[in-house]
Protein backbone atom coordinates (compact mmCIF):
# COMPACT_ATOMS: atom_id res chain seq x y z
CA UNK A 1 0.00 0.00 0.00
CA UNK A 2 1.39 3.12 -0.72
CA UNK A 3 -0.79 6.39 1.13
CA UNK A 4 -0.24 10.20 -0.06
CA UNK A 5 -1.21 12.88 1.90
CA UNK A 6 -1.63 16.57 1.04
CA UNK A 7 -3.12 20.09 3.47
CA UNK A 8 -4.50 23.15 2.54
CA UNK A 9 -5.42 26.05 4.23
CA UNK A 10 -9.00 27.36 3.97
CA UNK A 11 -10.06 30.91 4.68
CA UNK A 12 -14.51 30.84 5.72
CA UNK A 13 -16.13 33.95 5.92
CA UNK A 14 -18.48 33.44 8.73
CA UNK A 15 -22.25 34.23 7.86
CA UNK A 16 -22.37 36.86 10.86
CA UNK A 17 -19.80 38.27 12.72
CA UNK A 18 -18.92 35.58 16.06
CA UNK A 19 -18.43 37.12 19.72
CA UNK A 20 -17.79 35.47 22.80
CA UNK A 21 -16.81 37.24 26.29
CA UNK A 22 -13.14 36.70 24.68
CA UNK A 23 -13.21 38.05 21.08
CA UNK A 24 -14.88 38.96 18.33
CA UNK A 25 -13.82 36.39 14.91
CA UNK A 26 -15.06 37.14 11.42
CA UNK A 27 -13.64 34.50 9.07
CA UNK A 28 -12.41 30.89 10.68
CA UNK A 29 -9.25 29.59 9.43
CA UNK A 30 -8.91 25.82 9.14
CA UNK A 31 -6.61 23.26 7.61
CA UNK A 32 -8.24 20.59 5.91
CA UNK A 33 -6.18 17.41 5.19
CA UNK A 34 -6.87 14.44 3.04
CA UNK A 35 -5.33 10.81 2.72
CA UNK A 36 -5.35 8.86 -0.41
CA UNK A 37 -4.62 5.11 -0.93
CA UNK A 38 -3.61 3.64 -3.75
CA UNK A 39 -7.07 3.37 -5.69
CA UNK A 40 -7.52 7.19 -5.38
CA UNK A 41 -9.81 6.96 -2.32
CA UNK A 42 -9.35 9.84 -0.09
CA UNK A 43 -9.83 10.18 3.39
CA UNK A 44 -10.48 14.10 4.45
CA UNK A 45 -9.88 16.07 7.65
CA UNK A 46 -9.88 19.57 9.13
CA UNK A 47 -8.02 21.27 11.68
CA UNK A 48 -9.99 24.58 13.19
CA UNK A 49 -7.15 25.97 15.50
CA UNK A 50 -8.12 28.10 18.50
CA UNK A 51 -5.46 30.66 19.43
CA UNK A 52 -6.98 30.09 23.32
CA UNK A 53 -5.55 26.53 22.87
CA UNK A 54 -2.00 28.15 21.60
CA UNK A 55 -2.76 26.74 17.90
CA UNK A 56 -3.25 28.83 15.06
CA UNK A 57 -3.12 27.77 11.04
CA UNK A 58 0.62 29.08 11.01
CA UNK A 59 1.21 26.66 13.36
CA UNK A 60 -0.96 23.38 11.96
CA UNK A 61 0.68 24.03 9.05
CA UNK A 62 4.14 24.30 10.00
CA UNK A 63 3.65 20.68 11.88
CA UNK A 64 1.45 18.91 9.16
CA UNK A 65 4.51 17.74 7.47
CA UNK A 66 5.80 16.05 10.27
CA UNK A 67 2.37 14.26 11.05
CA UNK A 68 1.78 13.48 7.54
CA UNK A 69 4.90 11.75 7.63
CA UNK A 70 4.01 9.68 10.13
CA UNK A 71 0.83 8.64 8.21
CA UNK A 72 3.03 7.59 5.19
CA UNK A 73 5.65 5.64 7.12
CA UNK A 74 2.74 3.81 8.68
CA UNK A 75 1.10 3.22 5.33
CA UNK A 76 -2.23 1.53 6.42
CA UNK A 77 -4.87 3.70 7.57
CA UNK A 78 -6.83 0.83 9.13
CA UNK A 79 -3.74 1.20 11.58
CA UNK A 80 -5.27 3.93 13.54
CA UNK A 81 -4.31 3.71 17.13
CA UNK A 82 -0.43 2.78 16.00
CA UNK A 83 -1.01 6.36 13.94
CA UNK A 84 -2.27 8.10 17.02
CA UNK A 85 0.02 7.27 19.53
CA UNK A 86 2.69 8.17 16.85
CA UNK A 87 1.03 12.01 15.79
CA UNK A 88 1.56 12.65 19.96
CA UNK A 89 4.97 11.20 19.53
CA UNK A 90 5.72 13.55 17.34
CA UNK A 91 4.06 16.96 18.96
CA UNK A 92 2.84 17.14 22.53
CA UNK A 93 0.50 19.79 21.98
CA UNK A 94 -1.06 20.98 18.87
CA UNK A 95 -4.05 19.68 19.30
CA UNK A 96 -5.99 20.35 16.36
CA UNK A 97 -3.53 19.62 13.70
CA UNK A 98 -3.19 16.34 14.95
CA UNK A 99 -6.96 16.17 14.75
CA UNK A 100 -6.88 17.03 11.51
CA UNK A 101 -5.03 13.70 10.80
CA UNK A 102 -7.28 11.62 12.99
CA UNK A 103 -10.40 12.60 11.19
CA UNK A 104 -8.53 11.76 7.42
CA UNK A 105 -7.24 8.37 8.26
CA UNK A 106 -10.89 7.49 10.39
CA UNK A 107 -12.52 8.62 7.03
CA UNK A 108 -9.88 6.88 4.68
CA UNK A 109 -10.72 3.51 6.86
CA UNK A 110 -14.18 3.79 7.00
CA UNK A 111 -14.19 4.27 3.16
CA UNK A 112 -11.98 1.40 2.63
CA UNK A 113 -14.16 -0.74 3.96
CA UNK A 114 -17.33 1.00 2.48
CA UNK A 115 -19.12 1.74 5.55
CA UNK A 116 -19.90 5.13 7.45
CA UNK A 117 -17.58 5.85 10.82
CA UNK A 118 -20.63 5.13 13.00
CA UNK A 119 -20.70 1.41 11.98
CA UNK A 120 -16.95 1.24 12.39
CA UNK A 121 -17.23 1.34 15.92
CA UNK A 122 -20.53 -0.18 16.44
CA UNK A 123 -23.09 2.78 17.36
CA UNK A 124 -26.84 2.99 17.07
CA UNK A 125 -27.31 6.06 14.88
CA UNK A 126 -30.54 6.53 16.46
CA UNK A 127 -29.42 7.32 19.55
CA UNK A 128 -28.16 11.06 19.26
CA UNK A 129 -28.74 14.21 20.87
CA UNK A 130 -30.27 17.24 19.17
CA UNK A 131 -27.36 20.15 18.45
CA UNK A 132 -27.79 23.18 20.10
CA UNK A 133 -27.61 26.64 18.08
CA UNK A 134 -25.25 29.18 19.28
CA UNK A 135 -26.51 32.79 19.69
CA UNK A 136 -23.14 35.32 19.91
CA UNK A 137 -22.76 38.16 21.87
CA UNK A 138 -24.35 41.17 20.13
CA UNK A 139 -26.68 43.89 20.93
CA UNK A 140 -29.43 42.39 22.93
CA UNK A 141 -32.13 43.17 20.09
CA UNK A 142 -29.97 41.79 17.50
CA UNK A 143 -29.06 38.76 19.88
CA UNK A 144 -33.28 39.04 20.63
CA UNK A 145 -33.07 38.21 16.29
CA UNK A 146 -31.43 36.17 16.09
CA UNK A 147 -33.13 33.74 19.02
CA UNK A 148 -36.04 34.45 17.22
CA UNK A 149 -34.68 33.50 13.24
CA UNK A 150 -33.40 30.41 14.58
CA UNK A 151 -36.44 28.81 16.29
CA UNK A 152 -38.42 30.39 13.00
CA UNK A 153 -35.27 27.97 11.36
CA UNK A 154 -36.63 24.78 13.68
CA UNK A 155 -33.91 24.64 15.90
CA UNK A 156 -35.60 24.06 19.46
CA UNK A 157 -32.11 24.01 21.26
CA UNK A 158 -30.46 27.78 21.97
CA UNK A 159 -27.46 28.21 23.92
CA UNK A 160 -26.52 32.22 24.36
CA UNK A 161 -23.11 33.35 24.53
CA UNK A 162 -22.96 35.34 28.17
CA UNK A 163 -19.91 37.71 29.76
CA UNK A 164 -21.28 41.08 29.72
CA UNK A 165 -22.67 43.39 31.55
CA UNK A 166 -26.14 42.84 30.09
CA UNK A 167 -26.65 39.55 31.10
CA UNK A 168 -29.76 39.51 32.85
CA UNK A 169 -31.34 41.39 29.45
CA UNK A 170 -29.94 39.02 27.17
CA UNK A 171 -31.04 36.40 28.53
CA UNK A 172 -34.74 37.84 29.28
CA UNK A 173 -34.84 38.77 25.04
CA UNK A 174 -33.67 35.63 23.93
CA UNK A 175 -36.15 33.63 26.36
CA UNK A 176 -38.92 36.17 25.16
CA UNK A 177 -37.94 35.30 21.50
CA UNK A 178 -37.69 31.64 21.82
CA UNK A 179 -40.22 30.80 25.07
CA UNK A 180 -40.12 27.18 23.83
CA UNK A 181 -37.08 26.59 22.77
CA UNK A 182 -34.43 24.74 25.92
CA UNK A 183 -31.84 27.08 26.43
CA UNK A 184 -28.11 27.12 27.66
CA UNK A 185 -25.62 29.83 28.49
CA UNK A 186 -22.30 29.92 28.10
CA UNK A 187 -20.25 33.02 30.02
CA UNK A 188 -16.70 31.63 28.71
CA UNK A 189 -14.57 31.72 31.78
CA UNK A 190 -16.31 35.65 32.26
CA UNK A 191 -17.51 35.80 35.88
CA UNK A 192 -16.18 35.48 39.29
CA UNK A 193 -17.00 32.30 41.74
CA UNK A 194 -19.43 34.86 43.36
CA UNK A 195 -21.07 36.35 40.20
CA UNK A 196 -21.51 33.12 39.02
CA UNK A 197 -23.38 31.76 41.79
CA UNK A 198 -25.48 35.26 41.42
CA UNK A 199 -26.62 35.12 38.03
CA UNK A 200 -27.12 31.31 38.59
CA UNK A 201 -29.68 32.13 40.63
CA UNK A 202 -31.33 34.21 38.18
CA UNK A 203 -30.91 32.07 35.49
CA UNK A 204 -32.89 29.33 36.71
CA UNK A 205 -35.57 31.47 36.48
CA UNK A 206 -35.62 31.78 32.89
CA UNK A 207 -35.48 27.97 32.89
CA UNK A 208 -32.13 27.57 31.61
CA UNK A 209 -31.15 24.25 30.74
CA UNK A 210 -27.44 24.32 32.54
CA UNK A 211 -24.28 27.17 32.91
CA UNK A 212 -21.42 26.69 31.05
CA UNK A 213 -17.97 27.15 32.38
CA UNK A 214 -18.71 30.65 34.11
CA UNK A 215 -15.59 31.03 35.78
CA UNK A 216 -11.57 30.98 34.35
CA UNK A 217 -10.34 27.38 33.99
CA UNK A 218 -7.56 28.63 35.92
CA UNK A 219 -9.37 28.79 39.15
CA UNK A 220 -10.21 25.15 39.84
CA UNK A 221 -11.69 25.84 43.10
CA UNK A 222 -13.80 28.62 42.01
CA UNK A 223 -15.19 26.47 39.69
CA UNK A 224 -16.07 23.85 42.74
CA UNK A 225 -17.53 26.83 44.48
CA UNK A 226 -20.09 27.35 41.48
CA UNK A 227 -20.88 23.57 41.46
CA UNK A 228 -21.79 23.41 45.01
CA UNK A 229 -23.78 26.41 45.18
CA UNK A 230 -25.22 26.68 41.89
CA UNK A 231 -28.82 25.62 41.44
CA UNK A 232 -28.44 24.71 38.02
CA UNK A 233 -26.35 22.02 36.52
CA UNK A 234 -22.80 23.19 35.89
CA UNK A 235 -21.10 22.07 32.53
CA UNK A 236 -16.87 22.19 31.89
CA UNK A 237 -15.61 23.52 29.27
CA UNK A 238 -12.04 25.30 29.27
CA UNK A 239 -11.68 23.27 32.25
CA UNK A 240 -10.96 19.96 30.34
CA UNK A 241 -9.56 19.02 27.17
CA UNK A 242 -8.57 15.92 27.54
CA UNK A 243 -9.11 12.19 29.21
CA UNK A 244 -6.73 13.33 31.52
CA UNK A 245 -8.25 16.32 32.89
CA UNK A 246 -11.79 14.45 33.58
CA UNK A 247 -10.84 13.17 36.77
CA UNK A 248 -9.11 17.03 38.35
CA UNK A 249 -13.08 18.18 37.29
CA UNK A 250 -15.31 15.13 37.88
CA UNK A 251 -16.09 16.51 41.50
CA UNK A 252 -16.54 19.95 40.44
CA UNK A 253 -19.48 20.11 37.63
CA UNK A 254 -22.10 18.13 35.90
CA UNK A 255 -21.13 17.99 32.24
CA UNK A 256 -18.00 17.74 30.76
CA UNK A 257 -18.36 19.60 27.33
CA UNK A 258 -15.67 18.21 25.05
CA UNK A 259 -14.14 19.00 21.88
CA UNK A 260 -12.17 16.79 19.18
CA UNK A 261 -10.18 20.20 18.70
CA UNK A 262 -9.35 19.97 22.08
CA UNK A 263 -8.72 16.10 22.23
CA UNK A 264 -6.65 15.71 19.43
CA UNK A 265 -7.78 12.99 17.62
CA UNK A 266 -10.93 10.89 17.51
CA UNK A 267 -9.42 8.23 19.82
CA UNK A 268 -8.52 10.44 22.78
CA UNK A 269 -12.33 11.89 22.18
CA UNK A 270 -13.67 8.66 22.66
CA UNK A 271 -11.90 7.81 25.37
CA UNK A 272 -12.34 11.45 27.12
CA UNK A 273 -16.18 10.37 26.41
CA UNK A 274 -15.62 6.80 28.25
CA UNK A 275 -13.84 7.92 31.28
CA UNK A 276 -16.13 11.08 31.71
CA UNK A 277 -19.14 8.63 32.08
CA UNK A 278 -17.23 6.53 34.26
CA UNK A 279 -16.80 9.47 36.85
CA UNK A 280 -20.93 10.15 36.77
CA UNK A 281 -20.39 13.37 34.25
CA UNK A 282 -22.86 13.80 31.29
CA UNK A 283 -20.88 14.44 28.19
CA UNK A 284 -21.24 17.23 25.54
CA UNK A 285 -19.72 17.31 22.56
CA UNK A 286 -19.04 21.36 21.00
CA UNK A 287 -16.76 22.10 18.33
CA UNK A 288 -14.85 25.63 16.92
CA UNK A 289 -15.81 26.96 13.69
CA UNK A 290 -15.32 24.75 11.51
CA UNK A 291 -15.96 23.03 8.48
CA UNK A 292 -18.08 19.96 7.55
CA UNK A 293 -14.86 18.04 6.95
CA UNK A 294 -14.28 18.48 10.80
CA UNK A 295 -17.74 18.72 12.07
CA UNK A 296 -18.98 15.24 9.84
CA UNK A 297 -16.68 13.54 12.22
CA UNK A 298 -17.88 14.61 15.53
CA UNK A 299 -21.56 14.19 14.61
CA UNK A 300 -20.82 10.25 14.27
CA UNK A 301 -19.87 10.35 18.56
CA UNK A 302 -23.31 11.80 18.75
CA UNK A 303 -24.56 8.11 19.77
CA UNK A 304 -22.07 8.36 23.28
CA UNK A 305 -23.77 11.67 24.03
CA UNK A 306 -26.00 13.20 26.28
CA UNK A 307 -25.69 16.65 24.72
CA UNK A 308 -24.09 17.84 21.47
CA UNK A 309 -23.29 21.61 20.32
CA UNK A 310 -22.20 21.18 16.58
CA UNK A 311 -23.50 24.15 14.94
CA UNK A 312 -19.70 25.26 14.08
CA UNK A 313 -20.58 24.71 9.87
CA UNK A 314 -24.10 26.26 10.28
CA UNK A 315 -22.12 29.58 11.25
CA UNK A 316 -20.40 29.93 8.22
CA UNK A 317 -21.29 31.53 4.86
CA UNK A 318 -20.29 28.88 2.73
CA UNK A 319 -18.49 25.47 3.26
CA UNK A 320 -16.71 23.89 1.07
CA UNK A 321 -18.20 20.00 2.31
CA UNK A 322 -21.39 18.96 3.07
CA UNK A 323 -22.10 16.61 5.75
CA UNK A 324 -23.69 14.97 8.03
CA UNK A 325 -27.50 16.61 7.50
CA UNK A 326 -28.39 18.22 11.03
CA UNK A 327 -32.57 19.21 9.82
CA UNK A 328 -33.63 21.74 12.93
CA UNK A 329 -30.34 21.06 14.92
CA UNK A 330 -31.15 16.69 14.51
CA UNK A 331 -28.00 14.78 14.31
CA UNK A 332 -29.20 12.03 11.03
CA UNK A 333 -26.29 10.16 10.92
CA UNK A 334 -28.97 7.40 9.04
CA UNK A 335 -29.41 9.96 6.03
CA UNK A 336 -25.47 9.78 5.96
CA UNK A 337 -25.28 7.17 2.95
CA UNK A 338 -22.08 6.89 2.17
CA UNK A 339 -18.97 5.49 3.93
CA UNK A 340 -16.71 7.44 5.97
CA UNK A 341 -17.33 10.83 8.11
CA UNK A 342 -19.89 11.87 5.35
CA UNK A 343 -18.15 15.00 4.36
CA UNK A 344 -18.32 15.52 0.82
CA UNK A 345 -16.31 18.30 -1.24
CA UNK A 346 -18.90 20.15 -3.06
CA UNK A 347 -18.45 20.99 -6.65
CA UNK A 348 -16.78 24.26 -7.46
Amino acid sequence: MTLTTSFERVSLPLERDFEIARGTTTTAENVVVRVEDEAGTVGVGAAAPSAHYGETADTVAAVLPELLAVVERVDDPHALAEIERALRGVVERNPAARCAVSIACHDLAAKRLGVPLYRLWGLDPTRTPTSSYTIGLDDTEVMREKAAEAVDRGYGVLKTKLGTDRDREIVAAVREAAPDARLRVDANEAWTPREAVANAEWLAEFDVEFLEQPVSADDPEGLRFVYERSPLPVAADESVETAADVPQVADRCDVANLKLMKCGGLAEARRAIHTAHAHGLEVMLGCMIETNAAIAAACHLGPLLEYADLDGSLLLAEDPFDGVPLPDGEIDLTACECPGTGAVERDG
